[in-house]
C-alpha cells in the first residue's frame, strides 16, 4: 500500500537533488568526459578528478578559508548575498516561461555555459588547481548554488500554490 506522506517526501528529495544537480556546471558537462569524470586533476596537493573538485572540494576550501569550516555561515553568506548584491536578479531567477513550473532547459543551459566558461577553462589531464583556479571560481559556485537555492523555493511554491507574499 502507498504511503502518501511517504511519496510526497521521496518526490521532494529526488525534485531538490534534482535542482542541485542541474545547477552544478559540470553535471551538464560533456559526456565523453562523463561531466569531468574522466578529468584528473590536484586539487592543490591531493589527486582527484574535475568533476569532484565542482562537487566538493570548492566549497570544503570556501567552508575551511572563509566560515572556519560552518555550513551554515556559508549559507548565511549566500542569503546576504541573495538578499543584497543579487536582490535584483532573484526575480529573473524565480521566473520560468510559459508558466512552468520549473525551467530545466534554462537552468541547463546556464551550467553547460558556466562549465564551458570556468569549469573546464585552462584544466588538462593532471592540472593542478589551487589559489587561482579557486579564488576564480568560488563565485561562479556561490551564484549557481544560490540560485539553485532561489528556484528551489519558487518551484516549491508554485507546485504548492504559494504566492510571495
Amino acid at each position: 500500500m502507498c504511503n502518501t506522506a511517504d511519496n510526497l517526501t521521496e518526490a521532494l528529495l529526488f525534485l531538490s537533488h534534482f535542482m542541485g544537480d542541474i545547477h552544478q556546471p559540470l553535471h551538464c558537462g560533456f559526456a565523453s568526459d562523463r561531466g569531468g569524470n574522466t578529468i584528473d586533476v590536484h586539487w592543490y596537493r591531493r589527486k582527484t578528478v574535475l568533476h569532484h573538485v565542482w562537487d566538493v572540494s570548492i566549497i570544503q576550501t570556501a567552508e575551511k578559508d572563509y566560515y572556519d569550516e560552518g555550513a551554515g555561515e556559508f549559507v548565511d553568506a549566500l542569503n546576504k548575498n541573495i538578499t543584497g548584491a543579487w536582490s535584483d536578479k532573484v526575480q529573473e531567477w524565480e521566473e520560468c516561461a510559459k508558466n512552468q513550473t520549473a525551467c530545466p532547459d534554462k537552468y541547463g543551459s546556464e551550467s553547460i555555459t558556466a562549465a564551458c566558461d570556468s569549469a573546464y577553462k585552462g584544466v588538462t589531464e593532471d592540472s593542478t588547481l589551487s589559489d587561482e583556479y579557486f579564488g576564480s571560481r568560488l563565485p561562479v559556485v556561490n551564484l549557481r548554488l544560490a540560485q539553485g537555492g532561489v528556484r528551489l523555493a519558487a518551484t516549491l511554491n508554485r507546485i504548492f500554490g504559494q504566492s510571495k507574499a
